[in-house]
């Protein structure tokens, strides 16, 4: 190599010191008592043993060669990976301290710089979730005053579809504008009109996101971030679309605090500012603007993505298969009628749409690797030794998806959670929101969310496909962090 290219030196040196990160590490892990796993290039890892595609199923079939605990790594850095139910079940749930910190995998890290609930650990994480949660509750969430915006929310989604006049639409946005506008009444304490441009950008924004993070682009980027942030690519996109997002936060944030009365909280961020306020003199807080920015547009994010891709893998379903649309037709005919909304209350009535949704987010496996965990100390765990600090792939497709755990695990078929009498049942490895500490916080608010909107919708529409039902493909089109559905043209006929 002709080192006297400034260029060229500067790349060979880069390498040399990623070579040298690789070999520190792999010194340190063997401390530990990591368990096996395929053997790995270095500063590559194993790069070439899992699929940037769909990383999930490489990992799962890792797993039948090398046990339900074993380690990959990924460029510099070791990664335990945990599969099946028995497995999954026994470091979240069990020994769920163990397991409950956050990994700060790079493209999180980078974009959260570890502030707010979702990138956070420690007293940090503890602190925030817990706020979180109560302030949710206090306005609503798993509530009846909840489940009355949920109601009016689905009428404007009703709305919005009929002005389609039958006429075949995507119906992507509109539920996205309607899930986002549930957890934007929470944290901002309004909804905003389906036409609105500004909303409409922002989640452009978040869908854009959505799509990027389930691509390859950021698999080469968890792998290689010293290279790949010097490489262009959609990647960048994430931190363009972080920052825009930051920028309409904080013009909200600024006015909730013209606006604020200590002794009257309007939402979430009204909330947050009086606990800021309170723990002023508290140099230790963890009620920061930067934790408020980042666990609001975690909130914002989460509760606007998951619920509305959850809603877009039921239509396109129920399409596919219109037999099970008429048989939940059927029970809302029966239960419910034509003449009033649905209510929480219908669910205990509805066994079979209660395990049609079930089963949509089942098949959806809408977050498959789940999100980054971590070592929280030194875990003996099986026989191992995994060190403090070590990432942690919990694979709940693995569980969604075994085939010990569901008669057929690749096909979808609501009578896994249908008993021989056609009651529902429930199962221990139905865990679509994670397990444990780390379990979704807003996991209530999106039960009640996917079974309001999708019964209104279903109480109003019939959904047939633009094209033929055979050639719908519910397989995901991207996957990552999240599971992407295909897109496709539906027509809502009303009934």
């Amino acid at each position: 190599m002709d080192l006297s290219d400034p260029v060229k030196t500067l790349l060979f040196a880069f390498l040399i010191i990623l070579f040298v990160v690789w070999l520190l590490k792999r010194q340190q892990v063997q401390k530990g008592r990591l368990p096996p796993g395929p053997p790995a290039l270095p500063l590559l890892g194993n790069l070439f043993h899992v699929n940037v595609k769909a990383p999930h199923k490489s990992l799962v079939k890792l797993s039948e060669q090398y046990g339900p605990v074993y380690t990959v790594w990924f460029g510099t850095y070791p990664a335990v990976v945990l599969c099946g139910f028995d497995t999954i079940k026994e470091a979240l749930i069990e020994r769920g301290h163990d397991f409950a910190s956050r990994y700060p995998l790079p493209i999180l890290h980078k974009a959260s710089e570890g502030y707010g609930v979702i990138a956070s650990s420690g007293e940090r994480w503890k602190q925030l979730r817990r706020f979180s949660l109560s302030t949710l509750r206090n306005f609503g969430m798993g509530k009846k005053s909840i489940e009355e915006r949920i109601q009016d929310e689905a009428q404007f989604l009703v709305k919005a579809f009929r002005n389609k006049k039958e006429s075949p639409f995507n119906p992507d946005f509109l539920m996205r504008c309607a899930a986002s506008n549930i957890i934007c009444s929470i944290v901002f304490g309004d909804r905003f009109e389906y036409g609105d441009k500004e909303f409409l950008s922002l989640l452009e924004m978040i869908a854009d996101n959505g799509r990027i993070l389930s691509g390859p682009w950021v698999q080469l980027y968890n792998n290689l971030p010293g290279i790949m942030e010097f490489l262009p690519g959609p990647h960048k996109r994430i931190f363009q679309n972080v920052k825009s997002l930051s920028a309409f936060l904080d013009k909200s944030i600024q006015s909730h605090k013209e606006s604020l009365q200590r002794h009257f909280s309007r939402d979430y961020i009204d909330s947050f500012l009086i606990k800021m306020d309170e723990e002023k003199h508290n140099l230790d807080s963890e009620f920061n603007y930067k934790n408020l920015l980042m666990t609001t547009m975690n909130l914002f994010l989460a509760g606007t993505e998951t619920t509305s891709t959850t809603l877009r893998w039921a239509i396109q379903i129920l399409a596919k298969y219109p037999h099970i649309q008429e048989k939940i037709h059927q029970e809302i005919d029966e239960v419910i009628g034509s003449s009033r909304c649905p209510s929480i209350e219908d669910r205990s009535k509805m066994p079979y749409t209660d395990a049609v949704i079930h089963e949509v987010q089942r098949y959806a496996d809408l977050v498959p690797m789940n999100l980054p965990h971590m070592a929280s100390n030194d875990i003996e765990f099986r026989g191992y030794l995994i060190p403090k600090g070590t990432f942690v792939i919990p694979v709940l497709s693995s569980v969604l998806k075994s085939p010990s755990q569901w008669e057929k695990p690749d096909s979808f078929d609501p009578n896994h959670f249908l008993d021989k009498n056609g009651c529902f049942k429930n199962s221990e490895s139905f865990m679509p929101f994670s397990a444990g500490k780390r379990k979704c916080l807003g996991e209530s608010l999106a039960r009640m969310e996917l079974f309001l909107f999708l019964t209104t919708l279903l109480q109003n529409f019939v959904f047939n496909p633009v094209i033929d039902r055979k050639d719908i493909n519910i397989s995901s089109v991207l996957s990552g962090i999240l599971h992407i559905p295909h897109m496709y043209k539906f027509c809502a006929i009303s009934r």
